[in-house]
This record gives structure tokens, C-alpha cells and sequence, in this order.
């Protein structure tokens, strides 16, 4: 049994070892904590007591993967991170005004809220397709659902956005 298991995560470290590397690395700033996120998501998989049992691995991976990142961020926000002093000369000014600044944080604000109104399975959806820029194809292969059903989930999702948006911007 010891030895099935071993091939299996073996098997699916050379699968997917590199897509979950292009994964993190349009994520993080350091290059060089790719390998070591990466890492994390198989020792997770390792250490479960039957890898065997997951129906999709592709989408046990990345959530996977996402909540590796999620863990990281919540550690370094713990620890502070490192602070430089500030160097006028190496962080120019910003065109931007405080206002159009602050426009765009509520506009990021309303739209994580929107977005966490929907359902996780059409969230997830619209974040692989529109953050992402997966397509509809390998999305329903990664989710388990058909193309038509990942249009829909896409098309909700759009519709919710949009009305969010449009709302906020009468306001």
C-alpha cells in the first residue's frame, strides 16, 4: 500500500509541479519562495491519509495552492515584514490624486464584496477565467462541469459585478 502511495504522489508531483510553479509565480514578488510554496502544497497532499480518495485533483491542488498563499500572507503580516527607510528618490511621486487613489480602493473593496456574494464554486469560476484568463475549456475540465454550465457560472458572475459596480458608481 506504502509503495502505491508513493507512486501516486510521485506521479502527481511531475504532473502538476510546473503548472502550480506558473501559479505562484504570477503571484509573489520573490521568485525564490516558488519552489518552497510549491513544496508546501505536497507535503499538505502527503499528508493526507488517503490521496488516493480525491475525485479532482486539479482543484484539490489549487485550492490548495491559493490557501498556501493565503497562509503565507497571514505569516508575514504576523511578523511585519521588513521595513527599508524610504528613499524619495528611488519611489517617485504618483500622478494620481488622493481622490482617484481612493476611488480605486473602494472599487477594489466593492468588488471583493460582490464577488464573495456569490457562490464559492461560481467565485471560483469567474476568478480562473477573468483574473486568471484561463479558459472556459480548462476551467470545466479543472471544476468537473461542462463547458455550458462554466458559462453560465461565468455570465452570473459578470452580471453580479457589473450590477455592483454600476450601482456604486450612481452613488
Amino acid at each position: 500500500m506504502q509503495g502505491e502511495r508513493g507512486a501516486l504522489l510521485d506521479q502527481l508531483a511531475r504532473r502538476y509541479a510546473r503548472p502550480l510553479a506558473r501559479f505562484f509565480e504570477r503571484r509573489v514578488a520573490v521568485r525564490d519562495d516558488v519552489p518552497d510554496l510549491v513544496q508546501d502544497v505536497f507535503l499538505k497532499l502527503s499528508r493526507m491519509p488517503d490521496p488516493s480518495a480525491i475525485d479532482q485533483p486539479d482543484r484539490f491542488l489549487f485550492v490548495t495552492a491559493a490557501n498556501a498563499l493565503r497562509d503565507r500572507a497571514r505569516r508575514e503580516a504576523a511578523r511585519g515584514g521588513i521595513h527599508e527607510s524610504w528613499d524619495d528618490e528611488a519611489h517617485p511621486g504618483s500622478d494620481f490624486s488622493p481622490q482617484r487613489v481612493l476611488e480605486g480602493r473602494e472599487a477594489v473593496l466593492l468588488l471583493r464584496d460582490a464577488l464573495l456574494e456569490l457562490p464559492e464554486r461560481t467565485r471560483d469560476i469567474f476568478v480562473l477565467r477573468v483574473l486568471e484568463g484561463l479558459k472556459i475549456g480548462d476551467i470545466a475540465r479543472l471544476v468537473g462541469i461542462s463547458t455550458r454550465a462554466t458559462e453560465k457560472h461565468v455570465a452570473r458572475a459578470m452580471a453580479h459585478v457589473t450590477t455592483a459596480l454600476e450601482a456604486w458608481r450612481e452613488d
